[in-house]
């Protein structure tokens, strides 16, 4: 795992993909600081890392689209195969690496706050713990970034399919909204959702037994529970969107809460997402 860790992070400091990265970063929060902190003279520096959120759009998509992509194109993923190490310490090392990168950018926006507060009152503790909360949500959407790169060997479709990926989740909460909130709307968004997830176990693994069966018990169990009380299905899809949103539960640190029960969702979503990245490569591996 080490070796691919430095092997990625010699990779990603002799091109221009951590450069640019981290300039496309501290651009962000350089605008917002200038916005919020210097012009509107407002001391909650959080506020500028809530300006930031939605560059996740476009920075994420650069630091992850060639992650595994580029070893699927360039074919050198084989030699990685070849290699006496397991497949999540392959994944691992290269999220690492990803993390390594990330964290560099973040180092120097920490001495913002600090500087900031030489000149007025800052609010240090909610600064730092929605930073920190910043650094978690960015290595979700990383871990879903490396997922999504795992799925092709073309970086540009990665990019293409990552892009969507987070603005759907930044606006999940305002399309809750226009969303069907009644119980049978809910029946039929959890069944479509039923099949898409058998489709991606089918698409992961190559076992049409495994997604079948993934599709038809999750199915069966959302009818079950639906005829058992429909009740408990009214405005359930709307409530779905708005906790899945890793957005959502950032602007709880914004308005100055420390919430652990955020920070566990992040660790679950890298965690799943990982494993998922993992299971692709072990696919094409045994391919």
């Amino acid at each position: 795992m080490i070796a691919v860790l430095k092997h990625e992070l010699s990779n990603y400091f002799h091109s221009l993909t951590a450069y640019i990265f981290s300039a496309f970063l501290l651009a962000f929060v350089g605008i917002g600081a200038m916005l919020y902190n210097i012009q509107s003279a407002v001391a909650n520096f959080e506020y500028v890392l809530s300006f930031v959120c939605l560059g996740f759009v476009v920075i994420i998509p650069i630091l992850t689209m060639r992650v595994i992509a580029e070893e699927r194109k360039q074919k050198t993923d084989q030699l990685l195969y070849s290699l006496p190490i397991k497949t999540s310490e392959i994944v691992i090392g290269k999220y690492f690496a990803l993390l390594s990168v990330y964290l560099v950018p973040l180092c120097i926006v920490a001495v913002y706050p600090a500087i900031f507060a030489q000149y007025g009152e800052v609010y240090l503790l909610t600064s730092y713990g929605s930073l920190l909360a910043f650094f978690i949500m960015g290595a979700a959407f990383i871990a879903i970034g490396t997922f999504i790169s795992s799925l092709t060997d073309n970086q540009g479709f990665a990019a293409g399919i990552t892009i969507p990926v987070i603005l759907l989740n930044y606006y999940s909460v305002t399309l809750a909204e226009y969303v069907s909130s009644t119980a049978f709307g809910s029946l039929i968004s959890l069944v479509v959702i039923a099949l898409l997830l058998g489709l991606i176990v089918q698409y992961v693994t190559k076992n049409e037994n495994a997604a079948c069966l993934t599709s038809i018990v999750l199915t069966a169990a959302t009818c079950i529970a639906y005829f058992i009380d429909s009740t408990k299905f009214e405005g359930l899809l709307p409530d779905i969107m708005t906790k899945l949103s890793l957005f959502e539960r950032f602007y709880t640190f914004v308005n100055g809460v420390f919430d652990m029960t955020a920070i566990v969702y992040y660790v679950t979503v890298i965690i799943f997402f990982l494993f998922l990245s993992v299971q692709s490569l072990e696919k094409r591996r045994y391919n």
